[in-house]
């Protein structure tokens, strides 16, 4: 009995190859739960390449498995320390059995382990495995469609425009072409040339209906009063989902394209099968990519709305609730369409804010701002008797002080006052002295000055008796 088994991880899905048994021994001992990864029809396809045929021998002599790696699966990458191979790039690990136990694979094997085609064997597995990986997706995406009961064909025949009426037909083509690769094993020439101008109106359609989800969105940001933000997203949550699906199956369509795109370059060109399987995962993330952007847009524009609503309760108890609840709705669609394509987001529901609830919280608040009132009024009534008691003392202070100062004045003019008085009655007295002295000199000058005019006027009579006659005559 052969214990060996290989692990190869692309980070999408686990391949399990090894002896039928002991794979099957070591999906029970993990619980996991596993699809049939189709190594034989992988070995037709390399049967018919040139230089291919020994690797297909290989690879169709051991049973595979394909286990898609969720949160709960995801931990055996870790668990069995699987290690990127050199020339694939993938991680990949060889485990051995211990006697058959379930529970014994637990170390590295010596050697290649059951596949040992090389990079050429590991480049095929990695393409089966994303060909399963896609069509995991489309399952899901098969299953989201008929949860939500949303029919596609017929939203799109609402639309009038032309490349939305092209995408009713296009999803008949290509569940042919699926039909006849399985029947088949593989994609030929002429069933490809009936998908291979599909892609164009896909692509429309996907673009189409993004750019609603857009429209959404930026209504729902441009309303601002209640009731048109009641009718905006009520709206939202009966056209959100109709888009959602229109994008699901967009999507579905383009992962089914893809896998019959790989089968159809292990066809034609088996060399170049690894580059082209990298491109298709790079398109594919870049579609993602693009479609979150949108849909995040869209749950934050309605996250935001529900946030207005419920502040405006109070006046409006009956439109808050109905735009939160519309909301929710949408936020749970956009979430449960990301599960289905593997698109990471969190998700975020609001609660309705009850109108008993906000009615309280406004009491409860004006309540408070009332305390805070009257705290404040009490406090500033204080620091006014505070200030007039103040005012009141210095304005006792200032007129003491000013009594005081009139006081002082008023002895200090007194003073002047009696000064002046003093230096005026001096001043008199001086005065009248100085004019009895010169009253006295002036009547000695006048006293004198007679004198001297009797004494002249004598002199001369006497000279003119002296003369005799000349007296006489005259």
């Amino acid at each position: 009995m052969n214990d060996e088994i290989q692990l190869i991880s692309d980070g999408d899905g686990l391949a399990v190859i090894g002896d039928h048994a002991a794979v099957e021994r070591f999906l029970v001992s993990e619980g996991l739960p596993s699809k049939d990864l189709g190594l034989p029809r992988l070995r037709h396809a390399l049967d018919n390449a040139a230089g291919m045929a020994q690797a297909g021998s290989e690879i169709a002599g051991n049973s595979g498995r394909w286990v898609k790696l969720t949160k709960e699966s995801a931990h055996l990458v870790d668990k069995y320390g699987l290690r990127e191979g050199a020339k694939s790039g993938l991680p990949t690990g060889v485990f051995k059995g211990d006697g058959g136990q379930i529970k014994g694979f637990v170390e590295f094997a010596k050697g290649a382990g059951p596949l040992r085609t090389g990079p050429v064997g590991m480049a095929n597995i990695a393409v089966v495995m994303a060909q399963l990986a896609m069509q995991q997706t489309m399952d899901e995406v098969i299953d989201y469609l008929a949860t939500i009961d949303e029919k596609v064909d017929d939203v799109l025949r609402a639309q009038k425009d032309a490349a939305l009426s092209d995408m009713i037909g296009v999803d008949l083509v290509i569940e042919e072409a699926m039909t006849i690769r399985e029947q088949v094993g593989r994609v030929s020439e002429i069933t490809w040339s009936k998908v291979q101008d599909t892609p164009g109106t896909i692509a429309a359609t996907q673009a189409y209906a993004l750019r609603q989800l857009d429209a959404l969105a930026e209504k729902m940001e441009r309303k601002a009063k209640i009731g048109d933000l009641a009718a905006a997203a009520q709206e939202a949550e009966s056209k959100a989902q109709e888009w959602l699906a229109v994008l699901a199956r967009c999507f579905q369509l383009q992962d089914a394209i893809a896998v019959l795109e790989l089968d159809r370059v292990l066809d034609a060109a088996p060399e170049e099968l690894d580059r082209h399987r990298l491109g298709i995962r790079i398109a594919r993330q870049n579609r993602l990519d693009l479609i979150s952007r949108s849909t995040v847009c869209l749950v934050a524009r309605m996250n935001a709305a529900a946030v207005a609503a419920n502040a405006k309760v109070l006046m409006h108890p009956a439109k808050s609730p109905a735009v939160v609840r519309s909301s929710n709705q949408v936020v749970t669609g956009v979430h449960d369409f990301h599960g289905r394509l593997g698109i990471e987001a969190g998700r975020q529901r609001s609660e309705t804010r009850r109108w008993a609830v906000a009615a309280a919280e406004a009491r409860d608040k004006a309540l408070e701002t009332g305390a805070k009132g009257v705290g404040a009024a009490v406090s500033l009534g204080g620091e006014a008797l505070d200030v007039a008691g103040s005012a009141r003392d210095k304005a006792l202070e200032t007129g003491a002080k000013g009594v005081g100062a009139a006081v002082s004045l008023g002895g200090e003019a007194l003073d002047v006052a009696g000064s002046a008085r003093d230096k005026a009655l001096e001043t008199g007295a001086k005065g009248v002295g100085a004019a009895m002295s010169l009253g006295a000199e002036a009547l000695d000058l006048a006293g004198s000055a007679k004198d001297k005019l009797s004494s002249g006027i004598a002199g001369l009579a006497r000279r003119r008796r002296g003369d005799g006659g000349g007296l006489a005559e005259g």
